[in-house]
């Protein structure tokens, strides 16, 4: 995963100092120009010690600079991602000994041990290794570059104590995050007279901290110590480091509550975080003591039963994380009075009330607000102004969505999903069709029909009103959305055909539309093949539509291969705000069990038509589908054989082709797919001998009943025997099978190559599997709703600094 140092702006200010010191030295050109030939040589030989097939030549020459006075290289930054091998302890790269700033973060590297060649490069002013894998202990030669000022060895797994930086005293910052760490802080790294910015988190460090007297004139202003194993008392050694403004001790475990009264002697603390952590509850009313400058405050999981009071008196508070606590009751109204309060986070606890009226959040100056996952009740308050998220879902709230919400032209996320509110969609949600990127109105008992109000040019990421009583037809407006992604209207009332001209979207990428009134053919006019440019997940079960499907209608589906997301993300969301994450989540038919699906992988394909009245044989397309994870086709009206192709969906977990009028054999195939966990052809006419297998023969029975024509394991009818069925498929009957799929086969070639060889080259399983994450779905209203749609932690106020580091949350709420 990627990460990217957290540091305020004056931090930077600091690191820019030194830049220009280092720039003044000497004169620096981009590229090539004015550098030695064998400078030149030995960047592009380290080049070619790797696979560098996805590296812009320009991009990696982009990244080297060398001085103009002696040509020699100086700096070097290769583009992310860039690399792929092992980095070798004789690399040329060890022979550029006047590097001053190198950047190899984000490669791909082979998992591996940190060369010691490193330490040869000991004018290393700049050193970026994050994200590389690298394994093992740091080689002492580290000790060697001591004239580093900033070093990151963050997301890695690395091993062992760090004693090499007790000789690096000119560090301003250094990053160790996200390895495995462990031993205790060396006493003498807090009193480095130029560090400023230190980053331990998610590592295995034990022991007290020590803290010298002298470290009261430290410049150490950043200070991450979260999710480690410290023992003793730490909070009153920290306490000696008055220059603080950051400091994150996050999820220490210790055995004993915090004593917030013991952090006053801070006064230019503005970010503090205590998430999961016991916190004394006499330290959080309204006469503790506290640094009156905190601009953010994380209280996440900390057992909170009361609302803390010593909130009111942070005038310069900015960001508030209360989420997973047990706090019940009312939200105070003095809340929304804060002066500068942007971001509130209330998720997942026990309030029922929102103190004084509905006018009560209007005037706050609240941008983001998350009061999702806890009991308030009735009539929903009216927004505040500048609302920019507004995050609900799982409440009990009643009444119409007020109108009042159409005025606030900055929304871009509205998710009021798993409540009881009533009337009509407002039509007005037009209004902010420019800032609109999600809208989940999900499990309500909204009525009327789906507004047809989206313009041209409107930003309309996910749109989901499943579970409503919604009637009419599908707003042709959506064609608008030229960004759509997630389309969800499943359990409404909706009558309308099949929307072929949703086609016409780019980035479509899942339509669910299960259970409504949909009726006629699935199948395009022309009877081609449907071919969505990007579509992977198609719920369309529990409808009316009509007709059979031609044998090429899967070719060219986003589902014919694995990929990796565009932006690299695994689940399908908003990613693209500083401030927090959305999830799309789907309700699915998987594994025989009606599920919601808590997030959606990005490389998930499913396709669902089951309980309509399709009818004809099932496409032999259907095998260049490598990528489908569940198919359902069961409760229609198919008939003739099982497609020999579907051997070629090696992803394949669930298939359910029960209750339709298949004939013949069960592919031999089947059988041998590798991850297939359910399979159901039960109540069909099938025949012969059961394939066996790991995955046939830990089914059920009732996976094959009520096939008279069928034997053998987990049936208990045996295919030996006098009055035994056939085992083999007749001959006649298999070669007019085998014709048909060579006729379709050659009916392909006018697709494109490539398509053929897709159903004979057996395919190659990816070493890193994605697997799919689901749970059951409860009757009841209220139920465990999977609380990762939304992530809105304390860190991402201050991740700000991009140029450094691409953006990456790890902790879920």
């Amino acid at each position: 995963m990627l990460f990217y140092i957290k540091v305020f702006m004056k931090t930077m200010m600091s690191v820019l100092l030194l830049f220009s010191i280092f720039a003044a030295s000497f004169t620096l050109v981009v590229g090539l120009d004015g550098c030695r030939p064998d400078q030149i040589q030995a960047i592009t030989q380290f080049k070619n010690e790797f696979d560098s097939r996805d590296c812009n030549q320009t991009d990696y020459f982009n990244g080297v600079w060398c001085d103009n006075t002696t040509g020699v290289v100086t700096k070097l930054q290769l583009p992310s991602g860039c690399l792929r091998g092992t980095l070798k302890p004789n690399s040329s790269l060890f022979g550029l000994q006047h590097l001053r700033y190198l950047n190899l973060s984000n490669n791909n590297f082979t998992s591996a041990s940190l060369p010691s060649g490193f330490g040869n490069l000991n004018k290393l002013q700049v050193l970026y290794l994050s994200s590389n894998g690298f394994l093992g202990q740091v080689p002492s030669s580290f000790s060697n570059l001591s004239q580093l000022y900033i070093l990151d060895l963050s997301h890695n797994e690395l091993t062992g104590s760090f004693p090499f930086v007790q000789n690096l005293t000119k560090l301003s910052i250094l990053v160790l995050s996200y390895n495995h760490f462990s031993g205790a802080i060396p006493s003498s790294l807090l009193t480095f007279p130029f560090l400023s910015s230190l980053d331990l988190r998610e590592n295995y460090l034990t022991g007290s901290i020590e803290v010298p007297n002298s470290s009261t004139s430290s410049r150490l202003e950043f200070m991450y110590l979260g999710n480690n194993h410290f023992e003793g008392k730490i909070i009153e050694p920290i306490s000696k480091l008055i220059n603080l403004k950051e400091l994150d001790f996050s999820f220490l475990n210790t055995s004993y509550p915090i004593d917030l009264n013991l952090f006053s002697s801070l006064k230019s603390l503005v970010r503090f975080v205590l998430s999961g952590n016991s916190i004394l509850a006499t330290s959080i009313s309204s006469d503790s003591k506290i640094p009156l400058n905190l601009e953010g405050l994380g209280l996440l999981s900390c057992g909170l039963t009361e609302f803390p009071t010593i909130l009111k008196n942070l005038k310069k508070l900015e960001h508030i994380d209360l989420s997973n606590n047990k706090i019940k009751g009312k939200v105070p109204e003095w809340l929304w009075n804060l002066p500068r309060l942007r971001r509130v986070n209330l998720f997942n606890n026990l309030f029922t009330d929102l103190e004084g009226s509905g006018e009560a959040l209007v005037n706050s100056s609240v941008r983001i607000l998350d009061l999702a996952y806890n009991h308030f009740r009735g009539p929903f308050p009216k927004p505040p102004l500048s609302i920019n998220l507004l995050s609900a879902w799982n409440n009990s709230f009643t009444g119409n969505i007020p109108l009042e919400t159409c005025n606030r032209s900055s929304l871009a996320i509205l998710d009021l999903s798993y409540n009881n509110l009533t009337g009509p969609i407002p039509r007005c949600l037009s209004n902010f069709q420019e800032s609109l990127i999600v809208v989940n109105l999900r499990k309500n008992n909204l009525e009327g029909s789906l507004p047809d109000i989206f313009s041209h040019g409107a930003l309309l990421r996910t749109l989901d009103v499943g579970y409503n009583q919604l009637t009419g037809k599908l707003p042709r407006s959506l064609l608008n959305c030229s960004t759509l992604r997630f389309v969800s209207v499943d359990h409404n009332r909706i009558k309308d055909t099949f929307p072929f001209w949703l086609k016409a979207l780019p980035d479509l990428q899942a339509l669910t539309l299960r259970s409504n009134k949909f009726h006629g053919p699935i199948s395009p006019p022309d009877r081609g093949p449907l071919a969505f440019p990007k579509l992977r997940i198609l719920e369309i079960s529990d409808n009316n539509f009509t007709g059979s499907l031609p044998p090429n209608y899967f070719v060219n589906w986003e589902a014919s291969s694995l990929q990796v997301n565009e932006d690299g993300r695994i689940y399908m969301g908003d990613y693209n705000n500083p401030y927090y994450i959305y999830e799309d989540t789907v309700d699915l038919q998987y594994k025989g069990l009606f599920m919601e699906q808590g997030k959606v992988l990005t490389s998930y394909a499913t396709i669902d038509f089951s309980g309509n009245r399709l009818e004809g044989q099932i496409p032999e397309s259907i095998g260049l589908l490598k990528a489908l994870i569940a198919l359902n086709l069961s409760n229609n009206a198919f008939t003739g054989h099982i497609p020999l192709s579907l051997a070629n969906v090696t992803e394949l977990e669930s298939l359910d082709l029960s209750r339709n009028q298949l004939s013949g054999n069960i592919p031999k195939g089947v059988g041998s797919l590798s991850f297939l966990a359910y399979i159901s052809v039960a109540h069909n006419q099938l025949t012969g001998e059961i394939p066996q297998g790991t995955q046939i023969t830990g089914q059920s029975k009732s996976s094959f009943e009520g096939n008279a024509g069928l034997c053998g394991l987990p049936l208990e009818e045996t295919c030996f025997g006098s009055n035994a069925p056939p085992t083999q498929q007749p001959k006649e009957e298999e070669e007019e099978e085998e014709e048909q799929v060579l006729n379709w086969k050659a009916m392909l070639i006018g697709y494109g190559p490539g398509l053929v060889l897709g159903l004979v080259i057996a395919h190659v399983i990816a070493s890193y599997k994605l697997k799919w994450f689901v749970k059951i779905v409860g009757s009841e209203k209220r139920k465990e709703v999977n609380p990762v749609r939304l992530f809105m932690t304390l860190d991402s106020r201050w991740d700000s600094f991009n140029n450094m580091k691409n953006v990456d949350q790890k902790r879920d709420m």
